[in-house]
């Protein structure tokens, strides 16, 4: 997602699918335009009111990849490479480092 700042803690993206993806987590549809730097972003909410009044705390509809994939016009996600456990080495339990 292209986050372009924020505004009371709550995201401003640099398109309309990106900000209405991100409010389909908390159940929030529509969205509404913010200028930061001169730069029009989307916030989700119809309104901001809407938003700032929404339960930010609990994610009801997790984003899937595919969804991510749609909304960035990406046609790939990169998977971050998960931490290796250094098994070799001394044989001790510590870190080694």
């Amino acid at each position: 997602m292209s986050l372009i700042g924020n505004i009371d803690n709550i995201p401003v993206f640099t398109s309309i699918a990106e900000a209405e993806l991100w409010g389909s987590q908390y159940n929030i549809a529509g969205h509404h335009t913010h200028t930061i730097l001169g730069v029009t972003g989307y916030m989700a909410g119809t309104t901001h009111a809407d938003i700032t009044a929404a339960d930010l705390t609990v994610v009801v509809n997790p984003i899937t990849p595919q969804q991510l994939m749609n909304a960035t016009g990406s046609t790939s996600i990169t998977t971050p490479v998960s931490q290796q456990s250094s098994s070799s080495g001394s044989g001790g339990s510590g870190s080694g480092y």
